[in-house]
């Protein structure tokens, strides 16, 4: 019995979807492919903004999302291939998120002695700001209004 790689020319992504769990690919071929976004953490942290704002690479091969530097072909989704990022990359980028704000600004944010390490960040564990005006309070991820502010 013979076996052969996956191979699909000219098979390109043509339309991107990002609800809550899934992320939604329509291809060229008039499929449609939904993975789950625990798939690929970087998108699974992403804010609404965040994971609206995305573009197709190399022709439809693939999609970018500038904002949360993150890649995925339409090959690596073809063959349910799941983010290849390693646990300690993905703290050190939870980390650095931490410290620029919405706009892109770095914020002065001192953390308290009991604040969560990397790895508990990464699980999704939130942190309490002491340089905010939370202090006392859990972390909340910034918000778009829909006249385009941030909350």
């Amino acid at each position: 019995m013979n076996t052969s790689a996956l191979e699909l020319p000219g098979l390109t992504a043509e339309k991107v979807a990002v609800n809550d769990e899934s992320l939604i690919v329509d291809l060229s071929d008039g499929r449609v492919l939904s993975v789950p976004l625990a798939w690929y953490p970087r998108l699974l942290h992403g804010t609404r903004a965040e994971l609206h704002r995305w573009r197709l690479i190399g022709r439809g091969s693939g999609i970018h999302w500038p904002d949360l530097d993150e890649d995925i072909s339409v090959d690596g989704l073809l063959r349910g291939a799941k983010s290849g990022e390693s646990q300690a990359s993905l703290s050190k980028w939870l980390v650095a998120r931490r410290d620029v704000g919405p706009m892109g600004k770095r914020r002065n944010i001192r953390l308290s002695a009991n604040e969560y390490t990397p790895a508990s960040a990464a699980k999704g564990v939130r942190r309490v700001a002491e340089g905010s005006a939370v202090y006392g309070k859990p972390y909340r991820k910034p918000r778009l209004t829909k006249s385009g502010t941030v909350q």
